[in-house]
């Protein structure tokens, strides 16, 4: 493509006339094109994974790692996942035109609020196609259009998905144009995608720190996004044992590659001789690199690493823990104040007291007690499905659902008031 400017204005245009077709569309008539995507890409699960191979073979080529290569990969389970979770976006409540907030004013007009489509959202992603099915389904559902601009290396992947959902959308009487693929791998299309603030009305980055930093930084639209998971978990000195061992290994080692994975742990000085030495075993045996201060290899020893201040930022996304031991409550949130993403922190207390301040003094998207950080995802949080975590303050804060995609306008009931 010569002209990428003239393309992404394109996709623009047409995003932006099925925008206001969709917002008029029932709740009816979304769910059945849900279903028929569903459908359409059940029907064409093998040539989804010949398009996948494709991919996987340029991918190897081109040197990925084994991460990348397993983020990308298609599997008859993973088209399984990705057509049921279109399906449970389907099953879930509706939010546009739900209206609430309703209260009559002394002039007697009545005064309330109509969740709306946000119009047209950009989603820029790296690696796993199935986003594409993901971001269309909770896209189409909250009454927006979508313009998806994947990786270059599922590209194959991402078209093949792509075909499946506008084939869906056409047999259930909606425009193809609702959920549309960015085709072209020059990169110059992301640098046009987050300049269109006349065609697009949010951008949403899912991906590695490179391109969220740059979007972020280059974007004329506004950016619903997060940098860093750098998730800490906080063990009080009243903090049960048992479960503060439980939930620090699972908080790390669930998974290690994902955003509310924990990357510091901070461990009262009263308990640490407790829970060390036992977590000390478990990632030992689970392979997990430690990095602590003087305090914490006091009580380990030779098996764990001296940690820098480099380490207390870094977002690790691999078996590698940073481990500090505090002295009281007042060191360990502001040691969360300075390093923290506000992403996904955690407290491990028995005491109501420190658990209620810890809530109320720790400003990141996801605060809990005595649970572990992995729980800060969409799906948990009973919002279906997400389309990614933001860690902005505007408009929406954490897993992003289909609320998250929407925003209200004041609406007033009158019957012929007017104002003196």
């Amino acid at each position: 493509m010569n002209d990428i400017k003239k393309y992404m204005e394109d996709l623009g245009i047409k995003a932006r006339k099925s925008a206001t077709v969709l917002a008029t569309a029932t709740t009816a008539m979304k769910n059945d094109a849900l279903e028929k995507m569903a459908l359409t890409l059940e029907a064409h699960a093998s040539e989804l994974m010949e398009e996948n191979q494709k991919d996987l073979k340029q991918g190897k080529a081109n040197g990925l790692d084994e991460a990348l290569l397993d983020r990308l990969a298609f599997n008859e389970q993973r088209i399984a996942g990705m057509i049921e979770g279109i399906r449970q976006v389907a099953g879930l409540p509706d939010p546009i035109g739900e209206i609430g907030e309703m209260s009559y004013r002394p002039s007697g007009i009545q005064v309330g609020k109509m969740r709306v489509p946000l119009g047209v959202v950009g989603i820029i992603y790296e690696s796993r196609p199935n986003v594409t099915a993901d971001a269309a389904a909770l896209c189409l559902k909250s009454g927006n259009a979508a313009i998806l601009r994947g990786g270059s290396e599922a590209i194959n992947s991402n078209k093949a998905v792509a075909q499946c959902i506008q084939e869906g959308l056409k047999a259930a009487g909606l425009p193809t144009e609702v959920v549309q693929v960015v085709e072209t791998t020059d990169r110059a299309a992301v640098g046009e995608l987050i300049q269109m603030p006349k065609y697009v009305d949010v951008i949403i980055p899912r991906g590695g720190k490179g391109l969220i930093e740059r979007v972020s930084n280059e974007a004329r639209v506004p950016v619903i996004k997060h940098l860093d998971g750098i998730c800490h978990v906080y063990i009080d000195e009243r903090a049960d044992a048992d479960k503060a061992v439980a939930i620090a290994d699972n908080a790390k080692t669930h998974r290690y590659g994902v955003c509310n994975a924990m990357e510091t742990l901070l461990v009262h000085q009263e308990i640490a001789r407790q829970v060390l030495p036992r977590l000390g075993d478990i990632y030992d045996s689970k392979g997990v690199e430690m990095r602590g201060c003087n305090a914490t290899r006091a009580i380990l020893g030779d098996r764990i690493n001296t940690a820098t201040e480099e380490d207390w930022d870094t977002e690790y996304l691999a078996p590698i823990l940073s481990i500090k031991i505090v002295k009281d409550m007042d060191e360990a949130l502001d040691h969360i104040r300075k390093h923290s993403s506000q992403h996904t922190e955690a407290i491990v207390t028995e005491d109501y007291s420190r658990a209620r301040r810890f809530l109320a003094e720790v400003d990141s998207s996801s605060v809990m007690v005595n649970a572990s950080t992995r729980f800060a995802d969409g799906f948990e949080y009973g919002l279906g499905a997400e389309i990614g975590i933001s860690t902005d303050k505007f408009h929406v804060r954490g897993p992003v659902g289909l609320e998250g995609l929407t925003s209200q306008k004041f609406i007033v009931l009158g019957d012929g008031h007017i104002r003196s």
